[in-house]
């Protein structure tokens, strides 16, 4: 007996993406941390060059869409935990962030194993264009709404 999957739409993908955000923020949880504080941290720890605080808005944004005074917000909250630190204009991350992180990532490797564990290459791969092709879209479509409301 063979099973048809579904096929993938909006619904499907913002199942997965709120499943999976769901356990990440049950381990951002138990350190104190959001989400978007996560977010912005990562962006300071794997970036190449220090960071100003307007490139960090700038790379937050373009991965939650979320509001830049939400998100300077956010920089502050990491600055008063010591997470990051002010030198000059840039952000840098300190050593308790970068500890953070890792621990996080290191707490959330064991679900990140069962979730993605067995799937097929092929199934990730045809997964993985499909999903750069709709953020692609929704990016553009977003644009168009960001410049018609202008």
């Amino acid at each position: 007996m063979t099973t048809t999957a579904p096929a993938a739409n909006a619904r499907a993908l913002a199942l997965a993406h709120y499943a999976a955000r769901g356990v990440l923020e049950h381990v951002l949880a138990r350190h104190g941390v959001t989400f978007q504080q996560q977010i912005a941290l990562r962006a300071a720890v794997t970036a190449d060059a220090p960071q100003t605080a307007d490139d960090l808005v700038a790379q937050v944004r373009g991965s939650l869409k979320a509001d830049p005074a939400d998100i300077r917000a956010t920089l502050d909250e990491l600055l008063a935990r010591e997470l990051l630190v002010a030198d000059a204009a840039h952000l840098r991350p300190t050593d308790a962030g970068r500890e953070l992180l890792a621990a996080v990532g290191a707490e959330t490797a064991p679900f990140s194993a069962r979730i993605w564990g067995g799937i097929a290459a092929e199934d990730l791969a045809a997964a993985g264009r499909v999903l750069a092709l709709v953020n692609e879209r929704a990016n553009a479509e977003l644009a168009a709404l960001t410049d018609a409301h202008r």
